[in-house]
């Protein structure tokens, strides 16, 4: 400011002390000319405007002044700094990541590596993040800036995931705990920004182990979790195995996996989630459940939340789900019978296979109520088999069942009967041997249905195409004979 105003209004002006300068000529109000001398507000308004033909260390040095000064005046600059940036970045993504050269030259659009060569920069990182390391000196709240400038401009999302993770990693090298928080937050929020499809879960899951001995803010870790309960049915299950937070009993934090389950559940503002997608997470949340129902300290509250978070029809099969509540039970031998009661509550009986029924028919840990159930909707099942697949009013009704048809009629009557009499048994104890040999029998009258079903099955079939074919035959006769 001296040499400008003993020098007869000229000076040099360069990015090292533009903003200097700009804030002097702002503080002292050197905004009007004096005998046909241009005021040096102007003159860094020029300088400033030239942007474009400045070097790649040059910008990197006015944005550098731009971080040691917090005063308003170098928020202009600093956004003209920036958007200079993300165009040089925008015009090498089109061209080359890295010139091979590092001229100081300022004539011209160059992009320079300063201190670092070429090669050097292509061994580091990919080649298009060359920049990565450049850019490291900036604060989060300049991070944010450049981010939303590189939206704007639509840069690869890709490419500002990888830089926000590098920043992440390299800056926390030597940060405090608050320090640490900021940045992190800050990755989060710009990772909300970016399309989702470019954010990988595996990505998002090494945030989310970062976060664990931080105490960030509850909105981001709201969209941190949220982020990933997107893409919930491409998680595996060792990504959900998340150690449980300090002070809780857990093993696993469960907590956090129903809250994944919320959010993958009112994902697209309340749009209906792909079945495929719905049985995906099905079976990953099954294998999970399995896996903490040995957990001595997990409640049944929190078990049966889990059991339950999903609707019935993200799952084809209960067997999966029913062999974690029987590790559970044998686990929590303590829980009585109405927890009992509470966690079968969480089955659906008609979605379980033969075997799982039969296994269930013989297991004391379960209620009685649930083998009877069990067995009711097996034997519900083979009822709507049987007459779907035995037609009424065909001729080969008698042929095909004969007399044996009448005994099984009997025999389903005889056995549905026998389940509505032990259906009203709920209160007999479930270490009953009489209980045990009456559910023992049903289950092979069960089984008994089956293989005649399936027999029957066959037996139409042939006669179908038995039909079909003298039908056809009797079709061309005529033809022959003419």
């Amino acid at each position: 400011m001296l040499r400008f105003c003993y020098n007869n209004g000229k000076g040099n002006i360069s990015p090292s002390n533009l903003l200097l300068a700009r804030c002097a000529a702002e503080y002292m109000e050197m905004n009007e000319s004096v005998k046909n001398v241009c005021n040096l507000m102007d003159q860094t308004e020029k300088s400033l405007q030239g942007i474009s033909y400045w070097s790649w260390s040059e910008i990197l040095i006015a944005l550098k002044q731009c971080r040691n000064l917090v005063v308003e005046d170098s928020c202009v600059m600093l956004e003209k700094c920036l958007d200079a940036i993300v165009g040089r970045l925008v015009l090498a993504s089109e061209a080359s990541p890295c010139p091979s050269t590092c001229s100081n030259d300022s004539s011209g659009i160059r992009f320079s590596c300063d201190s670092k060569s070429t090669e050097s920069i292509k061994t580091s990182f990919t080649r298009s993040a060359w920049w990565f390391e450049d850019l490291l000196f900036l604060t989060p709240q300049m991070v944010v800036m450049l981010v939303k400038s590189m939206l704007s401009s639509k840069l690869d999302h890709h490419v500002m995931s990888k830089f926000l993770l590098y920043y992440q990693k390299v800056k926390f090298a030597n940060a405090s705990t608050d320090e640490k928080c900021k940045i992190i937050e800050m990755v989060i929020d710009m990772h909300y920004e970016l399309d989702q499809s470019s954010v990988s879960f595996k990505t998002l899951f090494g945030i989310l182990r970062v976060t664990l001995c931080l105490n960030i803010s509850k909105n981001c870790r709201n969209k941190l979790e949220n982020m990933i309960g997107s893409q919930l049915d491409q998680v595996t299950l060792d990504n959900l195995l998340v150690p449980s937070p300090y002070g809780i009993n857990y093993l696993y934090d469960v907590n956090l996996v129903l809250r994944f389950l919320k959010a993958f559940l009112r994902q697209g503002n309340g749009a209906v989630v792909a079945p495929i997608r719905m049985r995906k997470v099905a079976n990953l949340i099954d294998l999970y459940i399995a896996e903490i129902a040995p957990d001595p300290c997990l409640r049944t509250s929190k078990f049966l939340a889990l059991a339950t978070a999903l609707p019935d029809s993200a799952r084809d099969s209960c067997d999966e789900l029913y062999h974690a509540m029987d590790m559970y039970l044998e686990v929590h031998t303590q829980l009585s019978q109405d927890e009992r009661i509470k966690i079968c509550c969480g089955l659906n009986y008609e979605k379980l296979s033969p075997q799982a029924c039969l296994h269930l028919s013989k297991n004391t840990k379960f209620p009685s109520k649930s083998a009877v159930q069990a067995l009711i909707s097996q034997q519900s099942k083979l009822k709507s088999l049987l007459n779907a697949t035995t037609p009424i009013s065909t001729p080969y009704n008698d042929s095909l069942c004969g007399s044996s048809g009448s005994a099984q009629k009997g025999k389903k009557e005889k056995s549905s009967e026998q389940v509505v009499l032990y259906a009203g048994n709920f209160d007999i104890p479930p270490d009953n041997e009489k209980l045990k040999a009456h559910l023992q029998g049903m289950q092979c009258r069960v089984m008994e249905l089956e293989k005649i079903c399936r027999k029957m099955q066959t037996q139409m079939a042939k006669m179908t195409k038995s039909k079909a074919s003298s039908h056809s035959y009797g079709k061309s006769l005529p033809k022959l004979c003419s």
